[in-house]
């Protein structure tokens, strides 16, 4: 007999992951190392720790070490937010009135209000057991930027973001929970950096994106003694650190016997999706189960299916090491779409090697479409998505309906990344019907990807 399964699936507090796992480890195909954009030799620890913090070098570099303890220290703030349950959207179904099974990992339940805070804490812990005065960083809709901040003003460390311009406009209330935090917030491109003045020289009246804010607080980073910067996604190290996403949700559905057929992430620069699907994906890669996983991107800024495969900066300002992965090019900048935290050129590592094996599918969608699901999800089950995570609710919904029509009772399990309480302008566009779609043309990409750096 089947267990019922009830609309929320809570873990206790002794079942949060006491280790994080490296999905590389499992992979056949490693993500390509970084290299120095000087030499195109791989990059080494010496090169790194100048920028990044050491433990966190350490964890970028390993492709082998399949688990890594987590503090005792990051636990315990974990504790104050997790584990996050794992919901059956059971009002979405019956409101679809699709035979297949709706699951999500709700990571919104925290005062930033998304799932950034996983890795914003192991990184500001580790700033911190260097000894360091600060930390420097980009954000693009700001939830990255709120969940460092959260985590420096928790440790006692200065917090320096830049965040992008268009959403440093359209976010005010999310800047100041930044600001609440103790951050120092700047909107990028500035003129406070010799990268942004030379940005804003280059694309004058430019909207940003988060290409440029990572060139400034890498310029602030290493201008600055005694800070380093830190990344909400696209590392191997935030990958690694948002794995508890998946080994949560793992666990829950092995306790109601819930075996996912397709699982789906918006895709940005990785981080979420790269973390809700790590262990699902290591089971796929040691040949001990199937699954589908599927990237959604927006389709203003489509790096997995209109980019290329190739080694690319970072960074609009080229300060940052190469490294190959799906990209539209660094110096391409998204139209200001209202899902800020998917704006990135570039696309993680090993989601891109994954990716190009052919371990992964990727769609990207239209923002309209993704409000509309958005709002209809709101209305049945309860909680107002961030513009981001409607990406995945987007694809859940139509995964539903084809199951409706094929009949098939298949199991779908999407992250729910955030709230969108901080995003309402966007929702009020979409309302008063001002919202468009904007898809670069072939010759606008283009023109981005054929400044690719030289590499053999």
């Amino acid at each position: 007999m089947s267990k019922h399964i009830p609309y929320k699936i809570y873990l206790e507090e002794s079942e949060i992951p006491k280790q994080w796992y490296n999905v590389r480890a499992d992979m056949q195909n490693k993500p390509a190392p970084l290299l120095n954009p000087a030499t195109k030799q791989p990059v080494t620890f010496d090169d790194l720790t100048p920028v990044f913090c050491d433990d966190l070098v350490a964890q970028e570099l390993d492709d082998d070490t399949a688990y890594f303890d987590i503090p005792d220290a990051i636990r315990e703030y974990y504790k104050t937010y997790r584990p996050s349950p794992l919901v059956r959207a059971y009002n979405l179904e019956r409101a679809l009135n699709t035979p297949a099974k709706i699951y999500y990992k709700f990571e919104g339940n925290n005062t930033s209000g998304s799932h950034k805070l996983n890795s914003a804490i192991a990184q500001a812990y580790y700033a911190k057991k260097q000894g360091l005065k600060g930390v420097t960083t980009e954000t693009g809709a700001g939830q990255w930027g709120t969940a460092l901040s959260m985590s420096c003003a928790y440790l006692g460390l200065d917090c320096k973001v830049y965040m992008v311009k268009v959403s440093y406009e359209q976010k005010p209330f999310r800047r100041e929970v930044m600001r609440i935090y103790g951050a120092d917030v700047t909107p990028s491109p500035s003129m406070t950096t010799e990268i942004g003045r030379r940005i804003n020289a280059a694309h004058p009246g430019t909207t940003g994106s988060l290409g440029c804010a990572i060139s400034e607080a890498v310029e602030t980073a290493t201008t600055y003694e005694g800070y380093r910067y830190v990344l909400g996604s696209v590392l191997n190290q935030v990958v690694l650190h948002q794995s508890v996403i998946g080994l949560e949700a793992q666990t829950a559905c092995r306790k109601y016997d819930i075996e996912p057929d397709v699982i789906i992430g918006c895709a940005g620069g990785g981080s979420n999706l790269g973390g809700l699907i790590s262990p699902f994906m290591g089971e796929k890669l040691r040949g001990e189960k199937d699954y589908r996983f599927v990237a959604v991107e927006p389709a203003s800024c489509p790096s997995f299916t209109r980019g290329k495969f190739a080694y690319d900066f970072c960074d609009t300002g080229k300060v940052t090491p190469l490294a190959k992965m799906y990209t539209l090019g660094c110096d391409f900048i998204p139209s200001a779409n209202h899902a800020g935290g998917l704006r990135f050129h570039g696309m993680s590592p090993i989601l891109s090697q994954l990716y190009h094996d052919g371990l992964m599918e990727a769609v990207a969608v239209e923002q309209t479409s993704v409000f509309a699901a958005a709002e209809q999800f709101a209305r049945v089950e309860g909680i107002l998505p961030a513009p981001e995570s409607a990406h995945a609710i987007r694809v859940a919904i139509d995964e539903a309906l084809r199951s409706k029509e094929t009949g098939e009772t298949k199991t779908i399990l999407f992250g729910l990344t955030g709230t969108g309480f901080f995003d309402m302008t966007a929702y009020e566009q979409f309302n008063d019907h001002a919202m468009g779609d904007t898809i670069p043309g072939d010759d606008e990409l283009s023109g981005s990807l054929s400044e690719l750096p030289k590499v053999d």
